[in-house]
C-alpha cells in the first residue's frame, strides 16, 4: 500500500490498482532479466545446459520475443506471437541492446494504456509469467557456470 498526500496535510492510503500492480511487476521481472543479460560473461552466451537446449543468449532472445509481442498486442496491432531469430543478435552487446529496446517499447506501451487495449491486460500478464519462468531457468545457467545471479548476491547495507 502506498501513502499519498491529499489536499491539505492529510495523508490517505492508496491501494494500487491492478494496472499499477501489473506495471510494477512487469518492470521488476524486466529489471532482473536485463541485469542478467548485462552481467553474464560474454564468452558464456553460447553456453547450453544440455546440447538440445537453447543457449543463454538464445533464451534471452526468446524471452524478449514475448515482450515484443506484448508491446504490439498492447497497442492493438495485429500480431502473432512469433519468435525473434537469435541468429540476428550475435553476442552479448546485440542481445543487451535488443532487450533494452524491447523493454523500453513494451513499458511505454503499458504506461500509455495501463488498462490494456480493449481493456485487456492479457498480453502483459502472460509475458510477465513467461519471463519469470525463464528467469528461474537462467539462474540454472549461472549456477552451472559457478556464478551467482545478480538478484541472489548479498546486498550492501
Amino acid at each position: 500500500m502506498l501513502i499519498v498526500p491529499v489536499f491539505g496535510s492529510q495523508i490517505q492510503p492508496h491501494t494500487q490498482t491492478a494496472a499499477e500492480r501489473l506495471s510494477v511487476n512487469f518492470a521488476d521481472v524486466n529489471r532482473k532479466i536485463l541485469a542478467m543479460a548485462k552481467d553474464f560473461p560474454p564468452d558464456k552466451y553460447n553456453f547450453r545446459l544440455k546440447p538440445e537446449m537453447r543457449s543463454f543468449g538464445e533464451v534471452m532472445v526468446h524471452i524478449v520475443s514475448g515482450s515484443a509481442y506484448a508491446a504490439k498486442a498492447g497497442r492493438g496491432e495485429k500480431v502473432k506471437r512469433d519468435e525473434l531469430d537469435a541468429k540476428n543478435y550475435p553476442g552479448k552487446a546485440a542481445v543487451v541492446a535488443l532487450i533494452e529496446k524491447t523493454i523500453a517499447d513494451s513499458s511505454a506501451t503499458l504506461k500509455e494504456n495501463p488498462e490494456g487495449w480493449q481493456k485487456s491486460q492479457e498480453p502483459f500478464l502472460s509475458v510477465m509469467e513467461h519471463s519469470a519462468e525463464h528467469y528461474g531457468l537462467l539462474v540454472a545457467y549461472y549456477r552451472a557456470n559457478g556464478l551467482v545471479s545478480p538478484e541472489s548476491r548479498p546486498k550492501g547495507k
